[in-house]
């Protein structure tokens, strides 16, 4: 049975760290395409009792970017691959904060490699709860991969601007996403 929860706690913070990747899901508000996408890569804080971020690197598209732009929903779900089934969801507002915006240095600070970071997405929970996570697999991590390193340093700063103007400006549906002005 599922439980909802006033604030993620000492536990929660401890079990959270302890999984190497968690799910993150937008939408935008009328229609369109609903993102989902798997993060890891020791990217994920708790920075408070109802306060999340994440690391966001280059990517292919920039879907979350858009989606809280335009009106903030995400939610963020982690599972337990090993030891006891679990689930946890944080439901919330969220923003993505850009180098240049000036919170940007101190979140930054909660992190390892900030400075490969397009931007920091910051989430206030409304919602934080659980559930069984018995239909959830049990799996073995082996380790990161290392293409995502590799491919950026293969494009140096100027050539990851470069892809980031060309494929990370807005969505698949044509709303906005990364401003063209903090792209580093």
């Amino acid at each position: 049975m599922g439980k909802v929860y006033d604030a993620i706690d000492e536990r929660w913070r401890e079990w959270i760290a302890q999984q190497h990747m968690f799910f993150v899901s937008t939408a935008p508000a009328q229609g369109g395409h609903v993102n989902c996408s798997p993060k890891g890569m020791d990217t994920f804080r708790v920075l408070g009792p109802r306060e999340v971020a994440y690391l966001d690197f280059v990517g292919s598209g920039a879907e979350t970017v858009a989606h809280l732009r335009e009106n903030g929903r995400i939610t963020l779900m982690f599972c337990a691959f090993d030891g006891p089934p679990k689930i946890f969801r944080i439901h919330g507002r969220g923003e993505a904060v850009e180098p240049g915006d000036p919170s940007f240095a101190a979140l930054a600070r909660e992190f390892p490699q900030p400075e490969r970071a397009r931007s920091i997405i910051r989430v206030e929970a409304l919602r934080i709860s659980d559930s069984c996570g018995y239909g959830v697999p049990l799996m073995t991590y082996t380790g990161e991969r290392t293409q995502m390193d590799g491919w950026a340093e293969r494009q140096g700063p100027e050539g990851l601007r470069k892809y980031q103007l060309e494929n990370n400006l807005e969505s698949l549906d044509g709303l906005p996403a990364l401003h063209a002005k903090t792209i580093r």
